[in-house]
């Protein structure tokens, strides 16, 4: 991989990215707390499980270490202060954002660390593996194995999928959320 691909990907992390800068400037806090069905996890679910992985996703690809703290889960007043990977649906519901700026800020800020970080991945180091077969319980059953396989999951597939992939994914699920609040979706 080259310098090329390198700047396709972090062009296409940060246009992920100005959606979700976009989505939180065109909402607000109710709309992202609302929860419109027994079943449906709040907006503010999908925004906080993104920020807060990608956040602690980057440090194993070699980036900078998280940023989240207590302080952070004070500030942005969550709920629930995970990422509910580890969580159930039922728990996860109760995800709220108490202060939508502070949230904000917090993404600009792991965002903006993510974009540095790609930007400054030496070409060559895209093809080293960063996790080796065989997965362990927890990354066995996720999308980033199935495309690392018995090879292992290189830096390039760790990033393509933890970090690009995983925001497009729960965009989607805030676009449709974004319907439900009366509210357009961010692409066409």
């Amino acid at each position: 991989m080259d310098a090329d691909y390198r700047s396709s990907l972090v062009r296409r992390i940060a246009a992920v990215h100005s959606l979700y800068y976009d989505a939180c400037d065109t909402m607000t806090l109710e709309h992202v707390n609302t929860v419109t069905h027994p079943t449906t996890l709040p907006i503010a679910f999908s925004l906080v499980h993104q920020v807060l992985l990608e956040d602690a996703s980057v440090v194993f690809v070699g980036g900078p270490p998280p940023q989240f703290n207590d302080d952070w889960a004070h500030d942005i007043g969550l709920a629930i202060a995970s990422d509910g990977k580890a969580k159930s649906v039922e728990e996860m519901m109760h995800q709220r954002v108490g202060d939508l700026e502070a949230l904000k800020s917090f993404q600009r800020l792991v965002f903006d660390a993510t974009e540095n970080f790609v930007a400054s991945i030496e070409p060559s180091s895209f093809g080293e593996i960063v996790v080796h077969a065989p997965y362990g319980a927890t990354l066995a059953n996720t999308f980033s194995a199935r495309v690392g396989g018995e090879a292992g999951i290189t830096r390039s597939d760790a990033v393509e999928c933890w970090i690009y992939q995983h925001a497009l994914r729960h965009m989607g699920e805030i676009e449709h959320a974004r319907s439900l609040v009366g509210l357009q979706g961010m692409t066409s």
